[in-house]
């Protein structure tokens, strides 16, 4: 007890960022991997660590906001299941493979600076119209896996990729993706721990993670609640596309350079 006491003292600003990330993500149906990876990126945590903390907060965020978009029937099965057909063994692949220290921060952020960019423009992208389109197996498939993939190796459910893709194809409408990528966010995080656990290299630290996790637990489902009453999508996504690209810049500056 007492060495968790310890851990609240020694991390609250962590504890901080992690419940205001959980409540603006939830209230717009995310999880917040990518914010939660930029915060631990700037701690002293194994990069191990890091990786799936991040995930097992993906997990705890975005699974109240599955099981009320499945209450609201927002999901047309025949268009998710294609898109999670490979997603979720090449997550499994991704978050076993053995990468060093340097890899994975390059990757990350390389990851990072990619979503900051892709949240700062997809208000652009996002369209309100009623008109879908039909993509193929192999197009869903194709898209699926690939960002499973890097998802697995980073860390992340992959949503911060998937929804701006989906906005851009007309794929359905802006309701139903945001169930989607929900979705994909819980089985993708569930799939990349389970292929991370595996790997003999696999550490967490325990009363950390803990912490972390009441504390998102806490701020998801205040911010599931909150909706969209007070943060709308844009402007959640402008003000953490610019925590992100600082983060990134940062990142890759130090292991670039």
């Amino acid at each position: 007890m007492n060495l968790f006491i310890e851990t609240v003292f020694l991390n609250w600003h962590i504890v901080l960022l992690f419940f205001f990330i959980a409540v603006l993500y939830s209230s717009v149906g995310f999880g917040g991997g990518s914010s939660y990876l930029a915060v631990l990126a700037l701690t002293s945590l194994l990069f191990t660590q890091i990786r799936a903390t991040a995930l097992l907060c993906n997990i705890i965020v975005v699974t109240g906001n599955v099981f009320l978009y499945i209450r609201q029937k927002q999901y047309r099965w025949r268009k998710v299941i294609p898109l999670t057909l490979f997603s979720v063994p090449l997550a499994f692949l991704g978050g076993y493979l053995r990468i060093s220290q340097t890899f994975f921060f390059i990757l990350l952020g390389f990851t990072l600076l990619f979503a900051a960019i892709t949240m700062w423009i997809s208000n652009k992208t996002i369209s309100s119209s009623n008109k879908t389109t039909n993509l193929s197996l192999t197009k869903n498939a194709g898209y699926g896996g690939i960002i499973g993939f890097i998802s697995g190796m980073v860390g992340i459910g992959g949503g911060i990729f998937l929804a701006p893709l989906l906005h851009l194809t007309n794929w359905d409408t802006p309701k139903r993706i945001a169930a989607t990528a929900s979705f994909f966010i819980l089985v993708n995080s569930i799939s990349g721990l389970i292929g991370q656990y595996t790997n003999p290299k696999f550490s967490i630290d325990k009363n950390l993670t803990v912490l972390l996790l009441i504390t998102v637990l806490i701020g998801g489902q205040i911010g599931s609640r909150m909706s969209n009453r007070f943060f709308t999508p844009i402007q959640l996504k402008k003000a953490t596309a610019i925590l992100i690209a600082f983060v990134s810049i940062r990142i890759l500056i130090k292991y670039l350079f």
